[in-house]
């Protein structure tokens, strides 16, 4: 198993996308790259340091690194400094934390000091509110974007 801390964005959107993927095991929204206690509406104010990131787990033998990454780079923008669409602000910024030599060499990212699990309202928030107009807005035509260009990697629904 591999897991990868990811920002991209509101951490809603890379959850929606990445829980439906083959070989993906886990998936935990929360916060990493501050220096103090965040919650999310601290760190919805941009002040605490901290990203919007993505704890992703998945089974390497089911679906590869590079697939995975593919996936994260083709859902958010990654040349938009600290801004995501609507959402603004170094929360929102395109981030990869790293957690050893391995990982370190993928990309340029940075040392994962904590990561802090977000409130358990933000875990599958697309599921659990497909009718907010954020989640049918923002978050569905990414996952239908990454479905229609990884199809074969889609778990079936």
């Amino acid at each position: 198993m591999t897991t990868y801390i990811l920002g991209g964005g509101c951490f809603w959107c890379l959850d929606a996308v990445f829980r439906r993927l083959k070989g993906v095991t886990e998936i935990e929204s929360g916060y990493a790259g501050g220096d103090d206690q965040p919650n999310y509406y601290r760190v919805a104010t941009g002040t605490t340091k901290h990203a919007e990131v993505v704890k992703v787990t998945f089974d390497e033998t089911v679906i590869p690194e590079a697939t995975l990454l593919d996936i994260f780079f083709l859902i958010h923008d990654p040349t938009t400094l600290n801004r995501q669409g609507a959402d603004v602000g170094p929360q929102y910024r395109s981030i990869m934390f790293y957690k050893d030599l391995a990982q370190e060499n993928v990309f340029e990212v940075i040392r994962l000091e904590t990561f802090y699990r977000a409130e358990d309202e933000h875990q599958d928030y697309f599921n659990k509110n497909p009718e907010s107009g954020y989640c049918s807005i923002v978050i569905a035509p990414k996952v239908n974007k990454a479905r229609k260009a990884y199809a074969t990697w889609f778990k079936e629904e």
